[in-house]
């Protein structure tokens, strides 16, 4: 007995290095990258696009900032010769930007829909970002305003990459969508070290 408990010992151990060396990497440690220029927009007319711009203009990247980014704008640049290498969706909902915009939710939503359609026609990067934690998630004009969750649920789901403030993942909202798709997810714990996401994603 003692004989055969001695040999199988070293064969389980090797077998279950093996398998720990074949299990792949989950969606969230995979490396990310993305190209210049960049277009970046918003689902839901909240303040974050304006962070992320911030964060841009101070690492100097090339990118331009649309509120209202349409499908059209991706075609105009391609046919000027400049087309667009990254599109940032910034989801989060604000019921007082969408009314200062004069749209809806639904507005909102087939805009994204169709911006997104000529991305993926175009081979555009997508990166579906959510930057302002659970307050803004959580945030409603009335009880029921599910508009942040809706534009997350267009989103990110068709996003190449999610970066998202860790503190707006507490109910792992986004992590299981990075593993049910694939997506590479980029978390950050405070507002200054976007810039850090950010400025690794994009070198050059």
């Amino acid at each position: 007995m003692k004989r055969t408990l001695t040999l199988a010992a070293p064969i389980f151990v090797l077998c279950l290095a093996l398998t720990v060396v074949l299990v792949p990497a989950p969606a969230a440690a995979q490396e990310a990258s993305a190209e210049l220029p960049v277009l970046v927009t918003s689902c839901g007319q909240s303040p974050g696009p304006v962070r992320i711009e911030f964060f841009l203009k101070r690492l100097e990247l090339d990118h331009e900032f649309k509120e209202l980014a349409t499908a059209e704008d991706l075609v105009a640049r391609q046919q000027a010769g400049n087309p667009v290498k990254t599109l940032i969706i910034v989801t989060g909902a604000s019921l007082k930007g969408m009314g200062a915009a004069g749209i809806s939710i639904d507005d909102e939503l087939a805009r994204t829909e169709a911006l997104i359609d000529e991305a993926e026609k175009q081979g555009i990067t997508i990166i579906g970002s959510h930057i302002e934690g659970m307050d803004r998630r959580a945030q409603g004009a009335a009880e029921g305003d599910t508009s942040d969750e809706q534009s997350i649920d267009l989103v990110c789901p068709r996003s190449d990459i999610l970066i998202v403030r860790a503190d707006g993942n507490e109910d792992n909202r986004f992590s299981i969508i990075a593993d049910t798709e694939g997506i590479p997810l980029l978390l950050f714990e405070k507002n200054m070290e976007l810039g850090n996401v950010l400025e690794k994603l994009f070198q050059q």
